[in-house]
């Protein structure tokens, strides 16, 4: 029987926590390996699809896509890993709805640049066409590069963007509850469609928007669409715990992990919410092989291959604030001291710069380079992101289980290195072992992707501004 085959409900052991499972296709970034000949098309739907139902055959939560809203090109040259190529992310969901029956359609929208009205009609219809399996990570923009492409242009301080993004995102919502359960009528006898004309009628003033008028669409499944936020700043920590269903953020040690964790679910219950309904799903690599050692080797050459020479001295310009763009990604690290501030803002646009000490920073890798005899690039796969799981099948499973029955995270969003095949070998060969254990269910037993996330089928109304029906 498929994942996807309706069955009676099945029950954890007591005191097993469900791991909530997303699968993330990357497009072209630093994570994935393109130029692997195993690697397919970015764009083409063929490759949407072979991983949607790669996912939904092995019974993962949802798919979800990220943004990329600007070719990023730095004194003519355009960065071979950089993220580039992404189709649209709702046309790509609404097409994969089409071809998937029980997987949750995840799809990363920012607050900055978009009108809650587009996207709360974009997302509603969405769920209405996926039959409630429509889902928002709601982002912030930070840099004038990427605002450069839209209407207004510029940017936001910190505090604004993410003031602008708890008012957007409490304007979606009032708009996706416009419509009262009894105001879609159609009744053939009376001629009436509606229940009357103050049907979806909304009103809302506020520092960042000023809107009224009539939302076109009727109460979608979920009423309310999940809503991820990706921010891990206090900023966005605060925005996430009050306004989130699901936090997507970085893999972590243990540790610091569960620090997180404890962080945002006790912030959410300050809030007022219930903190299992708050879900921490950090985004996570992994690197399986028959053996530990075997692992291990894959997960070495996986490593570098996302750590070409250009993406080791783009990586380390964030921290010297130089252009090194003459140096030898296989020589020593660069003898010159870290500037304060970008030498050029072109050395930093649309990307996160570190909010570290990064003179500091640069004396530790120097310091490191040294005792390891580490080139540049080295250094580089030596220090940044690792794949969170490595080892043999039946280890990672017990690794991804760990974490969540430790309440280091609520599950994870799994990135492969190759798209569209790179879930596969994981999906087949360590999803059925966290089923052995109980902590991923063999099938869905929910109607929606709120029901089979374990969050209220029908959240509690958020306090909004907008008119709502009595």
């Amino acid at each position: 029987m498929s994942a996807g085959a309706e069955r009676p409900a099945e029950r954890r052991p007591p005191g097993r926590r469900q791991v909530r499972l997303g699968a993330h296709f990357p497009g072209v970034n630093a994570t994935s390996v393109w130029s692997d000949p195993a690697s397919g098309s970015h764009i083409d739907f063929s490759s949407f699809v072979h991983m949607a139902r790669t996912a939904e055959r092995s019974r993962f939560d949802f798919f979800f896509l990220a943004e990329g809203l600007r070719l990023r090109e730095k004194k003519g040259r355009i960065h071979d890993l950089d993220v580039v190529g992404r189709p649209d992310t709702l046309a790509v969901l609404a097409a994969l709805s089409a071809v998937t029956e029980h997987l949750g359609l995840v799809g990363t929208l920012t607050t900055t640049y978009n009108e809650p009205y587009e996207v709360a009609r974009q997302l509603a219809t969405l769920d209405h066409l996926s039959g409630g399996r429509a889902g928002w990570n709601a982002v912030t923009s930070p840099d004038a590069f990427t605002g450069a492409n839209f209407r207004r242009g510029g940017f936001l301080d910190r505090a604004d963007r993410y003031d602008r993004a708890a008012e957007f995102v409490t304007v979606v919502r009032s708009l996706w509850r416009s419509w009262g359960v009894d105001d879609l009528v159609a009744d053939t006898d009376g001629a009436r469609f509606v229940r009357d004309v103050e049907v979806g009628a909304f009103s809302h003033r506020g520092r960042h928007f000023d809107v009224e008028g009539h939302f076109p669409l009727p109460r979608s499944p979920q009423v309310e669409p999940v809503v991820l936020q990706a921010g891990d700043s206090d900023a966005g920590r605060a925005f996430g715990a009050t306004h989130a269903d699901g936090i997507f953020t970085l893999a972590r040690g243990l540790d610091e992990a569960r620090a997180f964790s404890a962080d945002l679910k006790g912030r959410a219950a300050a809030a007022g919410r219930d903190p299992d309904h708050l879900l921490i799903l950090p985004a996570a690599t992994f690197a399986l092989g028959d053996t530990t050692e075997e692992a291990e080797r894959h997960a070495a050459e996986v490593r570098r291959a996302q750590v070409s020479g250009a993406t080791a001295l783009q990586f380390l310009e964030r921290f010297y604030n130089r252009d090194l763009s003459g140096y030898d990604p296989d020589g020593p690290l660069p003898d010159v001291e870290p500037l304060p501030e970008p030498e050029d803002p072109l050395l930093v646009q649309g990307q996160v710069v570190p909010t570290v000490d990064v003179v500091a920073q640069v004396r530790e890798w120097r310091e490191l380079a040294a005792a390891k005899g580490l080139s540049l690039r080295d250094l580089v796969v030596e220090v940044s992101a690792r794949q969170t799981f490595v080892g043999t099948a039946a280890e990672i499973a017990e690794q991804i289980d760990h974490r969540v029955q430790t309440g280091a995270a609520d599950g994870f969003i799994l990135v492969p290195h190759l798209s569209p095949g790179g879930l596969d070998e994981l999906a087949e060969r360590v999803v059925p072992l966290l089923q052995e254990r109980g902590s991923v269910p063999a099938s869905y037993t929910g109607r929606t992707l709120r029901e089979n996330l374990g969050l209220p089928a029908e959240p509690p109304v958020r306090s909004h501004p907008v008119r709502s029906h009595p």
